[in-house]
């Protein structure tokens, strides 16, 4: 299966709508940090590019006719070239906006769930490896707390995508622009339902809180129970 569609905007711009939309018109399945997730061979193919190493594209996307989100979209210009023929989409929203979602969501997801419950879930340990690989040290260079650097780097990372890439291949998209635009890019028609927005950010929130007080559960059941042996 060939690629058609290529993502090449950041995670948090939209991109979970985004993949919903582009399945919804027919280009099934989209590829998303969601699908790696559920996938020890994903995992493992973008773990082996965080690396250095290199992959098989036909072995990574296949079943799939469209990609965005990370990680794919950190190759979208090696992903142009190997698929000349698909669309490419730059997905954006405000930077500030960008940034603080990140952060409260899939960022703090990476670091601020405790490490034991990391550690003793191997599919997750491998995942979130990869994930603050592929992302945190990847593309921030282990520097996203540091917000003028991490909005420096989507903003060069949009400039350049929108300096590369071929105009006629291009669309520079928001959320809030909705179907016309799109299917108009696409050339598809345009469906009768509101474009979807999805919105993860508070089930995203609602897992780390979750992660949050499992780890301190555990550690106040650790400490009475140290505090019981000394008694």
């Amino acid at each position: 299966m060939t690629l058609q569609v290529i993502g090449a905007g950041f995670g948090r711009t939209g991109t979970t709508s985004l993949k919903a939309a582009l399945e919804q018109l027919g280009f099934s399945k989209c590829h998303h940090m969601q699908e790696v997730a559920k996938s020890r061979k994903q995992t493992d193919f973008w773990q082996t590019l965080a690396d250095g190493g290199s992959v098989d594209w036909e072995d990574v996307f296949d079943g799939f006719q469209a990609s965005c989100d990370w990680p794919s979209c950190t190759y979208w210009e090696e992903l142009s070239h190997r698929y000349p023929d698909a669309k490419i989409i730059l997905s954006v929203r405000d930077e500030e906006r960008w940034y603080n979602s990140c952060a409260e969501t899939i960022y703090a997801a990476s670091f601020f769930v405790p490490n034991w419950i990391v550690s003793l879930i191997p599919p997750f340990r491998r995942f979130n490896r990869m994930v603050i690989a592929s992302v945190w040290d990847g593309v921030f260079g282990g520097r996203f707390e540091d917000r003028v650097h991490a909005i420096q780097i989507y903003r060069d990372h949009n400039a350049h995508v929108k300096a590369t890439a071929p105009a006629d291949r291009l669309l520079v998209f928001e959320a809030k622009d909705g179907w016309a635009p799109l299917c108009e890019f696409l050339g598809v028609p345009v469906p009768d339902n509101d474009y979807p927005h999805l919105n993860d950010a508070k089930n995203i929130k609602r897992l780390i809180l979750v992660a949050r007080t499992l780890g301190w559960l555990a550690i106040a059941g650790l400490a009475a129970g140290v505090a019981v042996l000394l008694l």
